[in-house]
């Protein structure tokens, strides 16, 4: 009966979609048009690299990395030093995107780690991006770097473990469940699981190796511009002069060469794909040595699982966000400047505001920084500001269909108005303090 009820819904939604819309409306048709650019530029700039490494590291917690272990450092009863270190910290060192994180956090999740924890690892992936830290200090100020620094690492274990109070009679009955079943034969040293599974992460870390900050352009007329890095669309490059307040757009057909400023970082920037190249190399050797073809097949069978369950909703929540806010730089069914209109000054609305505007949108890594640019460009308060820069990067549309998919509506209701909230406040005090 649920499921006929559920097929009667989908097509009852699609009737009404179809009778009501006024597709003959200017905005409508731009509205759907870039629904499907952002799809597009989803797939071309998050799946390949960021996705389909991310369901093979989760295929592989599943199958080959001790549900034992998994409890012992992130499970209910493990110590809560531990387990909310481990779950920030390892978020932390991806720094990936709202969506990327998910495939990994249902692996571990479903493997037996507390909900605390795991959230706490949900929350710091993208959140606590290092290099989106650093362009924040360069671009908006050391304050506004120094307070989503702390501010994302504190939220990160205060949302995880409240998250754990709240629902922790369902966690207890789901960790003595856990405790209980009897755990798969695995005659293999951890060290043969432990490798592997760094070799993938490294892969996703060094394939998706952020630009570096620094850049000397050359435009078409003869001049250069040597400015940091803030963002870039598909028909800009967007950047901060010295001694400028306000991003500045380059577009793409103004420029004769780009240069990136000599350092380490940029060494790797402009190696990344070799090295992710030699150690997909080396993954493949070990996995031929130490694992059977039955196991190569659970392990691709797993990740297929996390596929199926993910990308359909990601997909969906990526054209529904690009219908109502479209692409940065970008208009859609919902003009940017109500958004802007919403979020001046510093009071208890315009803080929320932010907060709830930032959670639905989808921000690809570093694009947050030149939209809040426009928007404090157009009236943002500093505690708005910061707001959205909480919610904004660890919650999206898109984010959200898949963890109520995991974790159910409850919880996932739960962990986003924990979000909202604690970004709320925290942007109160932060334009009290500053302004």
């Amino acid at each position: 009966m649920k499921r006929e009820l559920r097929i009667f819904a989908i097509i009852a939604s699609v009737f009404l979609f179809a009778f009501f819309v006024p597709f003959s409306s200017e905005t409508v048709r731009n509205a759907i048009m870039e629904a499907f650019f952002m799809l597009q530029e989803y797939a071309r700039e998050h799946v390949l690299l960021c996705l389909v490494p991310a369901f093979f590291i989760a295929g592989a917690i599943a199958v080959f990395v001790s549900q034992a272990s998994v409890i012992k450092y992130l499970g209910g009863k493990a110590k809560r030093v531990v387990a909310y270190g481990v779950g920030a910290v390892s978020g932390a060192i991806l720094a990936v995107c709202s969506c990327t994180i998910l495939p990994l956090f249902a692996g571990i999740y479903k493997r037996g780690a507390g909900l605390g924890p795991a959230i706490a690892f949900l929350y710091s992936g993208p959140a606590i991006n290092i290099l989106a830290i650093i362009l924040t200090g360069r671009i908006l100020g050391l304050q506004f770097g120094l307070a989503r620094a702390i501010g994302a690492v504190v939220f990160a274990v205060v949302i995880g473990a409240t998250m754990q109070f709240l629902f922790r009679r369902e966690e207890a009955e789901k960790q003595e469940a856990a405790a209980t079943a009897p755990l798969p034969e695995n005659g293999k040293p951890i060290w043969k699981t432990a490798i592997p599974v760094a070799l993938m992460i490294l892969i996703l870390v060094f394939a998706n190796w952020g630009k570096p900050g620094v850049i000397s352009v050359d435009t078409v007329s003869g001049a250069t511009i040597v400015a940091t890095r803030a963002g870039e669309t598909s028909e800009a490059l967007l950047v901060k002069l010295p001694g400028a307040d306000e991003i500045t757009t380059l577009p793409k057909s103004e420029i004769a060469s780009l240069e990136y400023a000599p350092s380490p970082y940029t060494s790797i920037y402009r190696v990344r794909f070799f090295i992710a190249g030699a150690l997909l190399l080396a993954l493949a050797g070990l996995m031929v040595r130490w694992y059977s073809r039955k196991e190569a097949m659970e392990w691709g069978g797993s990740a297929w699982s996390y596929a199926k369950m993910i990308l359909p909703y990601l997909f969906g929540g990526v054209l529904i966000a690009g219908f109502l806010l479209g692409r940065p730089g970008h208009t859609a069914l919902i003009p940017p400047e109500w958004i802007a209109n919403a979020v001046g000054g510093n009071s208890w609305l315009s803080n929320f505001a932010a907060s709830l505007a930032g959670a639905l949108m989808y921000f690809a890594t570093l694009t947050e920084l030149p939209i809040l640019q426009g928007l404090m460009g157009s009236g943002m308060g500093d505690g708005p500001a910061l707001a959205l820069l909480l919610a904004g990067p660890a919650l999206s549309l898109p984010n959200m269909l898949v963890i109520r998919k995991i974790l159910g509506t409850k919880k996932t209701l739960a962990y986003v108005a924990l979000v909202v909230i604690a970004a709320t406040l925290t942007g109160k005090v932060f334009g009290l303090i500053v302004g």
